[in-house]
């Protein structure tokens, strides 16, 4: 599958500037450093005026990280996904969301997938991250269970992830492409939770409504570090059963 360019309309250029600029502002206090470290450096390829290029944003990451966006018609298979991520192929849509939508979907578009996603891939150690993320889920993609727990540890951190960066900072790319919840995540209401990752594993969540609660890092090399000793963990039960 490719992005089709040519087909994109005045709308989505419309909703596409209406949603980069209200969020670039919005973000400016709240977003962790890395992230508008990342929005920065990627000005020419991403910002309001122009309709996100995936060929020229690929092209972008052969200088840095080697990501790669991978086009996908929406939702796919969790062992294809994980299995991409292992190559280091990020999955996005193609479409975007109308004018009448621009606060709530019920599957993630292209503004979601590039603005909240795409930027941090650039930076090296929530790269790493991700990787090594893809990587596990890849060996254990015939693993129901732990595809589970998987799921839930990319929920509570790659998209509703906090950090504390003098006060508490959003990275997670469904608060960071969400107005409403960039806002609502760090305002008095919901609870905040130190990072655990034996406590993530086993936390349902839900994908339908405003998180209530928040796990919080205190880098991204605990996140990264967290990943490292997953692996380890489940390929030491893997052998002892074994």
């Amino acid at each position: 599958m490719k992005q089709q360019f040519e087909k994109y309309t005045d709308e989505d250029l419309l909703v596409w500037r209406t949603l980069f600029d209200r969020q670039i502002h919005n973000l400016q206090d709240k977003s962790c450093k890395e992230y508008l470290i990342a929005i920065q450096q990627m000005e020419e390829i991403l910002n309001p005026n122009n309709l996100p290029n995936f060929v020229k944003i690929n092209n972008w990451f052969e200088t840095t990280t080697k990501w790669e966006i991978k086009c996908v018609p929406g939702l796919i298979p969790v062992d294809e996904f994980f299995s991409l991520l292992s190559k280091k192929k990020f999955c996005s849509s193609t479409w975007l969301r109308s004018l009448k939508q621009l606060d709530y979907l019920e599957e993630p578009d292209m503004f979601h997938d590039i603005f909240g996603h795409i930027p941090l891939l650039s930076q090296p150690i929530f790269s790493d991250f991700m990787h090594e993320f893809g990587k596990l889920g890849a060996i254990y993609s015939s693993n129901e269970q732990l595809l589970i727990q998987l799921q839930r540890l990319y929920w509570f951190t790659i998209e509703f992830g906090l950090i504390q960066q003098n006060g508490l900072k959003i990275y997670g790319a469904g608060i960071a492409s969400s107005f409403g919840e960039s806002n609502s995540s760090l305002s008095v209401g919901p609870q905040r939770i130190n990072f655990d990752l034996e406590q993530i594993l086993n936390t349902p969540f839900k994908n339908d409504e405003v998180q209530n609660a928040y796990f919080v890092i205190e880098s991204f090399e605990e996140l990264f570090d967290s990943i490292v000793l997953l692996t380890k963990k489940w390929k030491n039960h893997e052998l002892a059963i074994n």
